[in-house]
């Protein structure tokens, strides 16, 4: 049996994922590192601090101890945390947003990133720059920072975050071809903001399992993964 390690920055998102695993890789056993301490401390800093770096790199580690043939970073903010670190741990790290992000920039021209927090907006914004750097694209990024979303959830008004959310993307949606959400815990909306602005909506949950998926076909083939391969979204298909 194959072995993923999830390695989460917060609660939210351990659930819904849990249930796309049980549909994509049944057969896969999945093990949670949560340390919802490291997302508090990104939003309060406003970058990534140092102490998050070196902590979600032992997290990596551990997941490299506990048997992993593939690890899952799950939060965009940290994703550079989470380049770096494939340096260092013997296994493939996935990231949740890879996927997402390289069909983003295949498949469309000019791309609404939303997110309700600027810590996760600029990493998602560069690591979309990037993908369609490589593809010799050129991608406009349109800001859909939904402020005061953030702080409505974790009041406990959910109706106000999401009644935010959707207004932002509205306005975002003006100028786009597609959206982007840029935090996995958004995925529940995917549907909701696609119908009421008529637009593609990109979420990185069911993107980021497939991408394991394919992840773990490659190992089993006996192949070396020196950077991730998407599969779709224009991009070359596995080999």
């Amino acid at each position: 049996m194959k072995t993923v390690v999830a390695v989460y920055t917060g609660q939210g998102l351990a659930d819904p994922l849990k249930a796309v695993f049980r549909e994509l890789l049944p057969d896969v056993r999945l093990v949670n590192i949560i340390d919802d301490s490291l997302i508090g401390d990104v939003v309060r800093a406003g970058h990534i601090p140092p102490g998050v770096a070196r902590r979600l790199v032992q997290y990596f580690h551990h997941g490299e101890e506990l048997g992993a043939d593939v690890i899952l970073n799950t939060c965009s903010s940290v994703g550079e945390v989470a380049d770096e670190a494939r340096k260092l741990i013997g296994v493939p790290i996935v990231k949740i947003d890879d996927a997402m992000a390289a069909k983003a920039a295949a498949d469309y021209g000019r791309v609404a990133v939303l997110a309700t927090l600027p810590s996760t907006l600029r990493p998602t914004m560069r690591l979309i720059e990037a993908k369609a750097a490589e593809l010799g694209r050129d991608v406009k990024l349109v800001n859909g920072l939904a402020e005061g979303a953030f702080e409505a959830l974790t009041g406990g008004r959910p109706e106000e975050h999401d009644r935010i959310l959707l207004e932002t993307a509205l306005r975002a949606a003006r100028d786009a071809d597609a959206i982007v959400l840029a935090q996995g815990s958004m995925a529940r909306m995917e549907k909701a903001l696609a119908a009421e602005t008529g637009k593609p909506v990109l979420s990185s949950p069911r993107l980021g399992v497939e991408q394991v998926k394919i992840t773990l076909a490659r190992l089993s083939r006996g192949e070396t993964i020196d950077k991730p391969v998407f599969g779709g979204g224009g991009l070359p298909p596995v080999c």
